[in-house]
């Protein structure tokens, strides 16, 4: 998925960073916890590498990814794809809320999308209701659904607003296409605000990549919360958002962000902590340093990347096409 802040192209300097501070140079008994999972792609990455992977997100379409990407090990059945992909559209709540044909005057999926999209979420359901798929092949199937009909979306690249005219990619033919199975162990995924779930968990590594500014990951992709939930709200407004109150990160606030990123280091039961932030972010890099520095050894890495596309969108005065991330590193005493 095209994702604000994925750290797809940060992979290999999370793992180099990761390497160079704890001396592993081996996964062997070691866990990795991922706390702001997004769509997974450092959790899968380090599973992969041999780790024990604790993800969360608060977002649920997040948890029904990674439940995915963590949990499940090979092999699964993935027999019901072509039955699923053969359905008929239906008029369901994506249809009717998310595409013009319904008179929402919402133009976020063509009509035969929207309507195929519906199929298939409302036979998973009833497949897993109905016992022929277990947990880990709903979760399979769903994390797949939502990953696939993001490519599908008429969007310039988030759920904040869609565009007025079909754009090529969306005027595709939907087409379910299965996520990989992850080799490896099985992880552990919550669904929860990650200063809660800190004080139950512990470990070896914690990676934080909380949001960076005030643009909350529930507006920016309300329609795959809505679609992975399928729990017919109530749409508000023009860009039909549901009720996201009980999603909204205090990361995402200069008032609360500061103290917030302070409770959730000093209740930390991790000997490493490594947070991803750029040097755009609403926490300034002195707060991180202050912050980190008062529970044991700090340090810094950086690396210059370009910038999320989506901000070339929002008709923001921006001139550099590069950011600097920051890995913030602290061995916890």
């Amino acid at each position: 998925m095209n994702y604000i802040g994925s750290k797809y192209s940060l992979l290999e300097f999370l793992r180099d960073t990761v390497g160079n501070v704890t001396g592993y140079t081996n996964s062997e008994g070691h866990t990795f916890a991922d706390l702001f999972a997004g769509t997974g792609v450092v959790g899968a990455a380090y599973k992969e590498m041999g780790y024990q992977v604790i993800s969360n997100d608060i977002q649920y379409y997040s948890y029904v990814l990674n439940k995915h990407l963590i949990e499940n090990v090979p092999t699964l059945d993935d027999s019901p794809l072509n039955e699923l992909n053969s359905l008929t559209g239906t008029e369901g709540f994506v249809y009717n809320n998310y595409c013009q044909g319904s008179n929402s005057e919402r133009n976020y999926f063509t009509d035969s999308n929207g309507q195929k999209c519906d199929a298939v979420r409302i036979a998973l359901e009833r497949m897993h209701n109905e016992g022929e798929i277990d947990d880990s092949v709903y979760f399979y199937f769903l994390a797949s659904l939502v990953n696939s009909i993001d490519k599908y979306a008429n969007t310039a690249s988030v759920y904040g607003a869609f565009l007025k005219h079909i754009k090529k990619s969306a005027q595709k033919e939907f087409k379910l296409e299965l996520l990989p199975v992850i080799s490896g162990s099985k992880g552990k995924v919550y669904n929860e605000d990650i200063n809660a779930l800190i004080r139950r968990v512990s470990g070896d590594i914690l990676y934080l990549d909380p949001p960076y500014n005030a643009r909350q990951y529930c507006t920016n992709y309300h329609v795959l919360e809505t679609i992975a939930r399928y729990d017919n709200p109530i749409l508000n407004g023009k860009t039909g958002l549901r009720d996201y109150s009980s999603q909204k990160s205090l990361f995402c606030s200069k008032r609360t962000v500061d103290k917030t990123f302070d409770d959730l280091i000093s209740h930390a039961d991790f000997k490493y902590i490594f947070l991803s932030y750029n040097n755009e972010g609403l926490m300034s890099l002195d707060t991180i340093k202050a912050i980190m520095s008062k529970y044991g050894k700090y340090t810094c890495y950086t690396k210059d990347y370009r910038r999320f596309k989506a901000d070339k969108d929002e008709n923001r005065q921006i001139a550099a096409d590069t950011t600097t991330e920051y890995i913030h590193c602290l061995i916890k005493e």
